[in-house]
C-alpha cells in the first residue's frame, strides 16, 4: 500500500514538472498576427522593435489604452498582479501564512480605501483611460498562455479593475515617500538629544567640503537620503548643447528586480504621441517625452505626513480586516482609520496610540491627472500647470522644450508642519495647510540654465522652509555638477558617459586620508595585512571600477559592520571623525584593532578582491525567496556604488538611463537592466543586459520613419 502510494506521488511530481518544462517555452505571450479584441472600437498596429517595446499606434485614445492594457497585460501580467496583492495585503492568499505577517503591515494603510476614492475623484478623461487599460489587461488574460509562474504556483489571475492601476502607481508613493516609522524613529532621537544635538544621522546635514551653490549655473541644489530610493536628472538649454538642442538626462534609483518596475512603450493616437517608460500597470508614460518636451523625475525627499502622538482613536475608526490564508487558517486584526489618517496602536505594536496625518487621507487624489497633463503638454508652461496639482509623492522634476529651454520644478503636496517629520507631535491634532505652488523651489525656464537633482536639499539659505528633517551629504550632486562644469558644449554621448560615472569623492577622501594617517602613525600597523590595504589604497583613484582591489577596500572599511567605523551612523560622520584641520587628518584609533577589526577577522570585514566581485548585484525574481532561483536575472559585476553617479548597489540601483535629444527623438534614447518582456521563456526575458553593462545608450524610435525602420514584429488587433 505504502509502495502504491509513494509510485502514484512520484508520478504525480514527474507529470508535474514535465508540465512545468513544457509550460517554461509555451507559456509566452503572442506578439504578431491578428488578435479580435471586442473592447476595440477600430483597428490598432503593435510595432515591437528590435527590444521588444511596442509603438502602439491606434486611431483613438480610447484603443490606445486598450491596447497598452493590451501589451502589459501579455508582457507582464504576474508581475502587475503580484504587486496588487502586495500593495492590497493579500500576499498570504498565494504564499501562506509565510506572508502573513508581510500582509498585516500593509494593511495599516487602507490602499484599497484610498484607491476606491481617488478613482471617485478622477476626471472623466482619466477615469476613460483606466476603464480602457483595464479592458486591455482583461484582453490578455483571456486570450493569451497563462504566465508560466501562475502555472508553478498553481494560480489563476483574478480580473483587472481600474483601480488596481492606482493601486499599482501607489506601491511607488509607499516607496518613495518618508513613511511614520521614520518618523517615529527620529522622534525617539529628537526627545533624548533635543534638535541642536540630533546624532548625524537624524538631523539636516551639509558637508561643507563639497559646496554645490554656484552662482554661474541656476541650477537647484541637493542630496541623497540614506537607505531610500534616489535617483539622478539633468538638464541644459539649447545655448550649452553642441547641437543647439536642448538635452536631458534621467536615471531613477530603485530597488533591482526581474522583471523591471518601469516598462517601455511608445504611444501614438491623433493628437497624442508619448514615449518613455511606463510604470507596469499603468496607463500612459510616467518618465519620457512627447513631441515637444522631455521630463525626468528624482525623489524629492522631503516630509509628507504629520504625527500626532498621545492621541487616542475614538471607537468609530475601528476597522475589522479579515486575511484569506492559503493552506492555513484565516486571521483578522483591527485597524484604526479616519478621514485624518491612521492610526498606530498598542494592537499592532505601539505602545502609545499615534495618528499619522496625511493628505492621501484627507484628500485622496491620484497623480494620474499630472502624468496625463505631461504627456499632453505642449510647452514648458503647460508642464508647471501639470505639476501645481501633483499631489505626490513629491518629486524634483526636470523639464525640457523643443524650443531649448529647460527647468526645474519641485512638486507635491507638503505640509507646512514645523516639526517637518523631525518628530511627532504631543499636543491635538492639527490640519497644517499645503504650502503653495509658487513658493516651492524652482528654476525658471531659460536656453541659457543647467539643472540638476540628485536628491539633495534643493534650497539656499535664506529659504523660509525646512522641508525635510534630514539630507546627507551631496556627493552624487557635487559630481554631477563637476562635470557639467568640465565643459561648456554637450552632446548625448557625454550626457551618457555621465551616467556612467564611477568616481566617488568621498570615499577617494576617506581613502586618502587613511594613507596619511598611516604615513603619519606607522607604529599602529600592527597588522600583516594592513601594508598591502595601505598600498592598494595609495594607488586607489577613486573610481569604483570593476577591477579596482582599491575600491573594495575603501567600501570595506567605511561600511562594514566589524569595520573599523562601525559605531558611526553616517559617510558625513565618517569623514569629520578623521578630519582634522583643513588638508591633515587625525585618528589614530583608525589602525587600532580593538576599535575595528580583530586580528583574526581582518580579512573577513575587508576583502582584497576586485570590485566587480565585491561589489556584485544580483537581480532577483521575486519567487527567489521561495528558493525558486532559476527566474532569477543576470548578477551585474560591482561598477559603481552608493556616492558615485552610476548607482549601483543591492538595495537600490539605476532602473533605467535615458538622455532625450529634445526635438532630436530618436538620437536619444533609454536603456533597462534586463529585458522588456516579464516571461521566463521569452528571448526578451533579460536580453538587453549586456547594452546595459556596457553603459549603452539605445534609441527608442519615435518618428513613423523609425519605428519602421526598426519594426522587428507585428500585431494587429481588430474590433
Amino acid at each position: 500500500m505504502v509502495l502504491s502510494v509513494a509510485l502514484v506521488f512520484t508520478a504525480i511530481v514527474g507529470a508535474f514538472a514535465l508540465y512545468l518544462a513544457v509550460s517554461f517555452h509555451t507559456a509566452v505571450a503572442r506578439v504578431d498576427g491578428t488578435v479580435k479584441l471586442p473592447e476595440l472600437q477600430a483597428p490598432v498596429t503593435i510595432i515591437r522593435d528590435e527590444r521588444d517595446i511596442p509603438h502602439i499606434i491606434a486611431q483613438d485614445e480610447h484603443d490606445l489604452f486598450v491596447a497598452q492594457g493590451y501589451a502589459e497585460g501579455s508582457d507582464r501580467l504576474f508581475q502587475i498582479d503580484l504587486t496588487r496583492h502586495a500593495v492590497y495585503g493579500r500576499l498570504a492568499e498565494w504564499f501562506g501564512a509565510r506572508a502573513l505577517r508581510a500582509d498585516e503591515r500593509a494593511r495599516i494603510i487602507d490602499v484599497r480605501g484610498i484607491v476606491e476614492k481617488q478613482f471617485a475623484k478622477l476626471a472623466p478623461r482619466q477615469r476613460a483611460q483606466l476603464l480602457a487599460f483595464s479592458d486591455g489587461v482583461n484582453a490578455a488574460m483571456r486570450s493569451q498562455p497563462t504566465p508560466f509562474e501562475y502555472r508553478l504556483l498553481l494560480l489563476r489571475p483574478e480580473p483587472w479593475r481600474p483601480q488596481d492601476s492606482l493601486a499599482v502607481g501607489f506601491a511607488t508613493v509607499l516607496v518613495l515617500s518618508d513613511s511614520y516609522r521614520e518618523v517615529l524613529d527620529r522622534d525617539e532621537a529628537y526627545r533624548q538629544f533635543g534638535h541642536t544635538a540630533m546624532p548625524e544621522g537624524f538631523a539636516k546635514v551639509y558637508d561643507a567640503y563639497y559646496p554645490l551653490s554656484d552662482p554661474k549655473y541656476d541650477a537647484p541644489t541637493m542630496t541623497e537620503r540614506g537607505g531610500r530610493a534616489g535617483s539622478n536628472a539633468w538638464a541644459a538649454g539649447s545655448l550649452h548643447a553642441r547641437d543647439g538642442r536642448a538635452l536631458l538626462a534621467n536615471d531613477p534609483h530603485l530597488a533591482p528586480s526581474i522583471p523591471g518596475i518601469w516598462y517601455l512603450v511608445d504611444l501614438r493616437a491623433p493628437r497624442y504621441h508619448a514615449a518613455g517608460a511606463s510604470l507596469a500597470g499603468s496607463p500612459g508614460v510616467i518618465l519620457g517625452h512627447n513631441d515637444a518636451i522631455a521630463w525626468g523625475a528624482t525623489n524629492g525627499s522631503v516630509a509628507a505626513l504629520s504625527v500626532f502622538c498621545g492621541v487616542r482613536p475614538p471607537p468609530s475608526a475601528a476597522v475589522q480586516e479579515q486575511f484569506h490564508v492559503r493552506f492555513g487558517r484565516g486571521n483578522s486584526s483591527t485597524y484604526f482609520r479616519e478621514k485624518r489618517g491612521f492610526y498606530i496602536t498598542k494592537e499592532i505594536g505601539r505602545p502609545e496610540s499615534c495618528l499619522v496625518g496625511w493628505s492621501a487621507f484627507t484628500n485622496p487624489v491620484s497623480p494620474l491627472e499630472t502624468f496625463d497633463g505631461l504627456d499632453r503638454a505642449t510647452t514648458l508652461e503647460d508642464a508647471r500647470r501639470a505639476l501645481s496639482h501633483y499631489p505626490g509623492p513629491t518629486q524634483n522634476f526636470v523639464l525640457a522644450q523643443r524650443d531649448g529651454r529647460v527647468a526645474y520644478q519641485l512638486a507635491g503636496w507638503i505640509p507646512n508642519d514645523p516639526a517637518w517629520a523631525r518628530y511627532a507631535h504631543r499636543d491635538a491634532y492639527r490640519d497644517y495647510p499645503i504650502l503653495p505652488f509658487q513658493v516651492l523651489p524652482h528654476v525658471a525656464a531659460s536656453r541659457t540654465a543647467i539643472v540638476w537633482t540628485a536628491n539633495n536639499k534643493m534650497y539656499d539659505r535664506g529659504y523660509p522652509y525646512r522641508l525635510s528633517a534630514t539630507f546627507e551629504p551631496p556627493y552624487r550632486a557635487f559630481r554631477i555638477r563637476a562635470l557639467l562644469r568640465a565643459r561648456h558644449k554637450y552632446d548625448v554621448d557625454y550626457f551618457s558617459r555621465m551616467q556612467g560615472d564611477v568616481y566617488s569623492a568621498a570615499d577617494f577622501e576617506f581613502a586618502r586620508a587613511i594613507v596619511l594617517m598611516a604615513r603619519r602613525f606607522p607604529s599602529l600597523l600592527t597588522l600583516r595585512e594592513q601594508q598591502p590595504m595601505i598600498k592598494d589604497l595609495a594607488r586607489w583613484n577613486g573610481r569604483y571600477d570593476p577591477d579596482s582591489v582599491g575600491a573594495t577596500i575603501a567600501h570595506d572599511m567605511r561600511v562594514n559592520e566589524t569595520s573599523p567605523f562601525d559605531r558611526i551612523t553616517s559617510t558625513l560622520q565618517e569623514l569629520r571623525l578623521i578630519r582634522g584641520q583643513p588638508g591633515t587628518y587625525q585618528n589614530p584609533n583608525l589602525f587600532d584593532p580593538a576599535f575595528g577589526c580583530s586580528q583574526i577577522a581582518l580579512n573577513a570585514c575587508v576583502r582584497q578582491i576586485p570590485w566587480r566581485n565585491a561589489g556584485a548585484v544580483p537581480i532577483l525574481h521575486p519567487l527567489h525567496g521561495l528558493g525558486i532561483t532559476w527566474l532569477d536575472g543576470p548578477t551585474l559585476p560591482g561598477d559603481g556604488d552608493k556616492f558615485t553617479i552610476h548607482v549601483q548597489r543591492t538595495a537600490f540601483t539605476q532602473s533605467f538611463r535615458a538622455v532625450w535629444d529634445v526635438g532630436n527623438w530618436d538620437a536619444g534614447g533609454i536603456v533597462i537592466p534586463c529585458g522588456e518582456s516579464g516571461e521566463p521563456g521569452s528571448p526578451h526575458y533579460q536580453d538587453l543586459t549586456a547594452d546595459w553593462e556596457a553603459n549603452k545608450l539605445v534609441s527608442l524610435p519615435f518618428t513613423p520613419a523609425a519605428v519602421q525602420q526598426h519594426g522587428g514584429t507585428r500585431q494587429t488587433l481588430t474590433p
